[in-house]
């Protein structure tokens, strides 16, 4: 049997470290505690997103038992993995109808949202909105899209949240057992964790004429190893086959051609993203094609 051992070991380490600091850490430095477990959520989510890709086992039972655990409380591993993969559909990348992971609008989308709504969407097309108001935003986009497909009895949706929420109750009785309460879990460690996670997703696709140029490259960061080298995204989208470890060699062996293809939407680390767009909307929310309805 194959296994990625890299994977393996990181996943080995992440629950380790998150379930050392909530036993042995919140008792004495509760904040370095709450710390450790957020960056560890961020941690779990890549590695689920490595694990819905086929990585570190063949058998995809195996890859969900290692990513059953949803730390972030927030996402099915089961609904993120069918999502996702929909998502990889490259040609339809941004489509904000074909692309579950787009944050276009159409444009009659938009305009017939709640003023408040279309104010905060705006605000989360800049990068300090996304990373206070993003997780949730998307959270809660989310459950009313879940809950509408439940209520549409959508085939194999209410048994991915089966698993989900019997996946959350090791972690409530952890909570429970060292005395963190919920709602500090919830503002401390789950939300720090998704905002990690949308510092990465924050650029990682634009609307572009060419599939190619709808990925990012970013090209370092500290935070490679917590986003597992999606920062090299377009690499990713080209080869989701290939494991986290191995992206960074494909990207060095041909790197202007890697340029090239994303149509230079090449940023140096993450700071740059932050000079450009931390206060001024990346884009806007309307999607640049999408602009009457298809009857029209």
């Amino acid at each position: 049997m194959r296994i990625e051992y890299p994977t393996l070991f990181l996943a080995i380490l992440c629950y380790t470290l998150f379930i050392g600091a909530a036993i042995l850490l919140w008792p004495v430095a509760p904040a370095a505690a709450i710390l450790v477990m957020a960056v560890m959520g961020g941690l779990q989510s890549s590695l689920a997103h490595e694990c819905l890709h086929g990585h570190p086992f063949r058998n995809p039972h195996l890859n969900e038992a290692l990513a059953y655990l949803p730390l972030t409380l927030a996402y099915p591993y089961r609904r993120y993995r069918s999502l996702h993969l929909k998502h990889h559909e490259n040609a339809s990348l941004t489509d904000p109808f074909e692309d579950p992971e787009s944050y276009y609008r159409a444009s009659w989308q938009f305009d017939r949202l709640p003023r408040p709504l279309r104010w905060l969407l705006r605000i989360n097309n800049t990068l300090l909105g996304r990373l206070v108001c993003g997780p949730w935003l998307s959270v809660a986009g989310f459950f009313a899209r879940e809950s509408g497909a439940i209520l549409r009895g959508e085939s194999d949706v209410r048994p991915a949240w089966a698993h989900h929420i019997a996946g959350c109750v090791p972690i409530f009785m952890l909570l429970w057992a060292v005395g963190i309460p919920a709602w500090v879990y919830i503002i401390g460690v789950c939300w720090p964790a998704l905002s990690l996670i949308a510092l990465r997703s924050f650029a990682e696709h634009r609307w572009h004429e060419k599939e190619g140029g709808r990925c990012i490259i970013v090209e370092k960061s500290p935070l490679s190893w917590l986003f597992l080298n999606n920062n090299l995204h377009l690499v990713h989208h080209a080869h989701p086959q290939v494991p986290w470890y191995d992206l960074p060699r494909l990207y060095a062996r041909q790197k202007a051609a890697w340029r090239k293809r994303s149509a230079d939407y090449v940023f140096s680390g993450y700071w740059a993203l932050w000079r450009t767009w931390a206060i001024r909307p990346k884009e806007p929310v309307v999607h640049p094609v999408w602009h009457h309805p298809p009857s029209e």
